[in-house]
């Protein structure tokens, strides 16, 4: 394999020196038959400062041996045995968006539970970088760096981008160094591929490969697009389908993680479904997109508005909604206060509507804990709209359990949705509190893992 690629590079390179020999030496020629060489070379030039290496060191548990949480183990060692760690590196992509203040987007998985994060810059430079911020849901993370001798790259309306647009692709693929590449978009609003909470995604076919991460999809303009993320790789590496997030989006969680820290994300209380042809002629829409409304939570701001089941939301704030996903990115990424015009169709009838985007309430953790100790360690939640199971299955969703605690040990885990608890039936977060702190028995939780469904008893 080693010889071949040689081989390949020596061939390369001697056709490379028989068109250099016909030109100046060193250059390309500027012209052929007096007509200009398409080039990226100087977009390429303007914008490859802006984008950054991103390597990163952290820890994290080794997974123990089950012989250790083996009741009879305990009875001689307890829990005297030390959880083992071990150093993890990582390498990604980054853009400077903020040369000013020294603003980096990238993206979660990226920096996700580093200890230290480096930033190497085009001219070798390398900085230690703060994370701002970071939100899981949209895979999008902020850094920090000292903003000396920066350059940032401008910021495009991805709304605008279409398929067919060239776009080029800069990043840090297989930790190889800065690399360039270019195709073109080959879809837009790409979701339902479980990469991500949010997904609406920009598909290209611009070669993506593992460490490109974080880095910058840029338009002929020399703006950023999106941020590349994700590819669908059955080999390992690039086919020609990668997909990034779209800048609007980004800037949209940039801004709040600067401002908050973390994203506030908001909800209006509707369950949603996507509008198909048959569900149009059902409730005599005339239009082929937009989300229908399934079910409206009691006391949600959608419910104080008017909201009904069977109501087609077809716009926000005057943009046109496309589908389910659609509507949960919008309504999602709002702050959480802000006013929100919402247009649908009823029994053929348009009706605009003022509400008031709400907050996702999440059970306190910490007080199941201390009421329920076998419980420790987890928290829960609403299932939240980007949730697969979210309008399918009441009950509360396990949103993390820590390694090696009371939770874990008794079989919970994380996205775990939990129906009932000692066969009674629980839909929130309180509802579940009280019925796991109710008595001091024995729990038994009603659990559906992905597909299956489970019993879990905790003594």
């Amino acid at each position: 394999m080693i010889r071949s690629i040689r081989v390949a590079l020596a061939a390369s390179a001697l056709s490379l020196g028989l068109v250099l020999g016909t030109a100046h030496a060193g250059t390309l020629p500027a012209s052929v038959d007096g007509k200009e060489v398409p080039t990226l070379a100087p977009l390429v030039e303007n914008v490859s400062p802006a984008v950054v290496n991103i390597s990163t060191k952290g820890t994290s548990e080794v997974p123990r041996h089950p012989l250790f949480d083996d009741p009879f183990f305990k009875r001689f060692f307890g829990d005297r045995i030390p959880q083992e760690q071990r150093e993890t590196q990582a390498v990604g992509s980054g853009v400077i968006v903020d040369a000013k203040q020294g603003y980096l987007l990238t993206n979660h998985h990226v920096i996700d539970k580093a200890d230290e994060v480096m930033v190497t810059l085009k001219d070798r430079r390398q900085l230690k970088a703060k994370v701002v911020g970071s939100d899981p849901d949209t895979d999008v993370a902020v850094l920090k760096v000292d903003p000396v001798d920066l350059k940032a790259v401008p910021l495009a309306d991805s709304t605008e981008v279409a398929v067919g647009d060239y776009v080029v692709a800069i990043g840090n693929p297989f930790g190889l160094g800065q690399t360039v590449t270019a195709g073109i978009v080959s879809a837009l609003g790409r979701s339902g591929l479980g990469i991500e909470g949010y997904e609406d995604f920009i598909q290209t076919d611009a070669s993506i490969n593992p460490g490109n991460s974080g880095g910058a999809l840029i338009n002929l303009k020399g703006e950023l697009v999106g941020i590349n993320t994700a590819i669908i790789a059955p080999g390992g590496g690039n086919i020609g389908i990668g997909f990034a997030i779209p800048i609007n989006m980004a800037r949209q969680v940039m801004d709040q993680l600067i401002t908050h820290g973390e994203v506030q994300r908001g909800r209006i209380g509707v369950q949603i479904q996507d509008l198909t042809p048959e569900l149009a002629e059902a409730f005599k829409v005339d239009v082929k997109s937009g989300a229908v409304v399934s079910q409206v939570t009691a006391g949600s701001p959608a419910e104080k508005a008017g909201v009904k089941a069977g109501d087609v939301i077809v716009k926000v704030n005057g943009e046109p909604i496309d589908n389910s996903a659609d509507l949960r990115n919008t309504i999602g990424l709002m702050r959480i206060g802000e006013k929100v015009a919402v247009s649908l169709i009823r029994d053929g009838k348009t009706i605009d509507l003022e509400m008031v985007v709400g907050e996702i309430k999440e059970a306190s953790a910490e007080a199941v804990g201390k009421a329920v100790p076998k419980l420790e360690g987890a928290t829960f939640s609403a299932i939240p709209e980007s949730s697969p199971l979210y309008g399918k299955v009441d009950g509360i969703i396990v949103a993390s359990v820590e390694p090696g605690s009371p939770a874990a040990r008794a079989g919970l885990a994380k996205d775990d949705v939990i129906t009932s608890v000692n066969r009674k039936p629980v839909k929130t977060p309180d509802e579940f509190m009280k019925a796991a702190t109710e008595g001091s028995g024995a729990l038994l939780l009603n659990v559906r893992r992905g597909d299956n469904a489970i019993f879990i008893l905790i003594r």
